[in-house]
Protein backbone atom coordinates (compact mmCIF):
# COMPACT_ATOMS: atom_id res chain seq x y z
CA UNK A 1 0.00 0.00 0.00
CA UNK A 2 0.97 3.55 -0.56
CA UNK A 3 0.17 6.79 0.48
CA UNK A 4 -3.13 7.92 -0.16
CA UNK A 5 -5.46 10.96 0.32
CA UNK A 6 -8.23 10.32 2.87
CA UNK A 7 -10.78 12.34 3.56
CA UNK A 8 -12.59 12.51 7.25
CA UNK A 9 -14.76 14.78 9.86
CA UNK A 10 -15.81 14.35 12.88
CA UNK A 11 -19.65 12.86 13.35
CA UNK A 12 -22.01 15.62 12.84
CA UNK A 13 -19.60 16.89 10.33
CA UNK A 14 -18.59 20.41 11.15
CA UNK A 15 -15.01 19.46 11.46
CA UNK A 16 -13.55 18.19 8.14
CA UNK A 17 -9.65 17.33 6.84
CA UNK A 18 -7.91 15.62 4.39
CA UNK A 19 -4.59 13.63 5.14
CA UNK A 20 -2.03 11.62 2.94
CA UNK A 21 -1.79 8.44 5.01
CA UNK A 22 0.05 5.16 4.11
CA UNK A 23 -1.57 2.83 6.38
CA UNK A 24 0.90 0.01 5.54
CA UNK A 25 2.98 1.80 7.31
CA UNK A 26 1.09 1.09 10.37
CA UNK A 27 -1.58 2.23 12.79
CA UNK A 28 -1.21 2.77 16.57
CA UNK A 29 -3.28 1.96 19.96
CA UNK A 30 -2.39 3.05 23.65
CA UNK A 31 -3.18 2.04 26.66
CA UNK A 32 -2.72 5.26 28.59
CA UNK A 33 -5.24 6.25 30.67
CA UNK A 34 -6.63 8.84 27.85
CA UNK A 35 -5.97 6.71 24.84
CA UNK A 36 -8.05 3.88 26.93
CA UNK A 37 -11.16 6.31 27.60
CA UNK A 38 -10.95 7.84 24.41
CA UNK A 39 -10.76 3.83 22.70
CA UNK A 40 -8.24 6.34 20.69
CA UNK A 41 -6.44 4.47 17.73
CA UNK A 42 -4.85 6.42 15.41
CA UNK A 43 -2.28 7.12 12.48
CA UNK A 44 0.22 9.53 11.81
CA UNK A 45 0.14 11.96 8.89
CA UNK A 46 3.07 14.27 8.53
CA UNK A 47 2.56 17.91 8.71
CA UNK A 48 2.59 18.67 5.13
CA UNK A 49 0.17 15.66 4.44
CA UNK A 50 -2.55 17.09 6.66
CA UNK A 51 -5.03 20.08 5.46
CA UNK A 52 -7.86 21.46 7.55
CA UNK A 53 -11.02 21.45 5.67
CA UNK A 54 -12.83 23.75 7.76
CA UNK A 55 -14.37 23.36 11.32
CA UNK A 56 -11.11 24.41 13.39
CA UNK A 57 -12.97 26.51 15.48
CA UNK A 58 -15.03 23.86 16.61
CA UNK A 59 -12.60 22.06 18.51
CA UNK A 60 -12.34 22.03 22.53
CA UNK A 61 -9.06 23.84 22.67
CA UNK A 62 -8.32 25.18 19.06
CA UNK A 63 -5.63 27.50 19.64
CA UNK A 64 -6.92 30.90 17.17
CA UNK A 65 -3.90 32.38 15.40
CA UNK A 66 -1.46 29.60 15.99
CA UNK A 67 -0.65 27.64 12.78
CA UNK A 68 -0.24 24.33 14.25
CA UNK A 69 -1.34 22.88 17.34
CA UNK A 70 -5.40 22.23 16.97
CA UNK A 71 -6.41 19.37 18.57
CA UNK A 72 -9.62 18.31 20.53
CA UNK A 73 -12.73 17.14 20.28
CA UNK A 74 -15.46 18.83 18.32
CA UNK A 75 -17.72 20.56 20.69
CA UNK A 76 -20.85 19.90 19.07
CA UNK A 77 -20.83 15.82 18.73
CA UNK A 78 -17.81 14.89 21.18
CA UNK A 79 -15.54 12.65 17.95
CA UNK A 80 -11.92 13.64 17.84
CA UNK A 81 -10.47 13.94 14.22
CA UNK A 82 -7.63 14.68 14.84
CA UNK A 83 -4.47 15.87 16.93
CA UNK A 84 -1.38 17.86 16.35
CA UNK A 85 1.75 16.09 18.01
CA UNK A 86 4.58 19.04 18.35
CA UNK A 87 8.35 18.07 17.93
CA UNK A 88 9.89 17.33 21.67
CA UNK A 89 12.95 15.44 22.78
CA UNK A 90 11.21 12.43 22.24
CA UNK A 91 9.75 13.09 19.03
CA UNK A 92 11.73 14.52 16.11
CA UNK A 93 9.08 15.98 13.84
CA UNK A 94 5.56 17.45 13.91
CA UNK A 95 3.20 15.46 12.82
CA UNK A 96 -0.27 15.13 13.33
CA UNK A 97 -2.23 11.94 14.92
CA UNK A 98 -5.13 11.42 13.01
CA UNK A 99 -8.48 9.10 14.63
CA UNK A 100 -8.99 5.99 11.59
CA UNK A 101 -12.62 6.07 13.20
CA UNK A 102 -13.04 9.59 11.56
CA UNK A 103 -11.79 8.58 8.03
CA UNK A 104 -15.12 8.91 6.02
CA UNK A 105 -13.55 6.63 2.75
CA UNK A 106 -11.18 4.26 4.25
CA UNK A 107 -12.61 0.61 3.50
CA UNK A 108 -12.56 -1.36 6.57
CA UNK A 109 -10.41 -4.28 4.80
CA UNK A 110 -7.68 -1.34 4.29
CA UNK A 111 -7.73 -0.86 8.28
CA UNK A 112 -7.94 -4.62 8.96
CA UNK A 113 -4.76 -4.84 7.00
CA UNK A 114 -3.00 -2.61 8.72
CA UNK A 115 0.26 -3.37 11.23
CA UNK A 116 -0.79 -1.95 14.35
CA UNK A 117 1.57 -0.88 17.42
CA UNK A 118 0.58 -0.99 20.69
CA UNK A 119 2.11 1.36 23.19
CA UNK A 120 2.51 0.79 27.07
CA UNK A 121 1.53 4.14 28.10
CA UNK A 122 -0.09 3.12 31.56
CA UNK A 123 3.32 1.99 32.48
CA UNK A 124 5.29 4.83 30.82
CA UNK A 125 6.75 2.37 28.84
CA UNK A 126 5.90 3.76 25.60
CA UNK A 127 8.19 2.34 23.04
CA UNK A 128 6.92 -1.15 24.00
CA UNK A 129 3.54 -3.34 23.78
CA UNK A 130 1.62 -3.82 27.05
CA UNK A 131 1.78 -7.54 27.98
CA UNK A 132 -2.26 -7.57 27.42
CA UNK A 133 -3.45 -5.95 24.08
CA UNK A 134 -7.00 -7.84 23.10
CA UNK A 135 -8.95 -5.20 24.92
CA UNK A 136 -7.22 -2.10 22.93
Amino acid sequence: MAKRTYRGSCHCGRVKFEAGLDLSAGTSKCNCTSCWKKRLWTARAQAEDFRALGGEQELSDYKPGEEIGHAGFCKNCGVIPYGWVLASEWNPTTYVSVSVAALDDLDPAELAAAPVTYCDGKADNWWNAPAETRHL
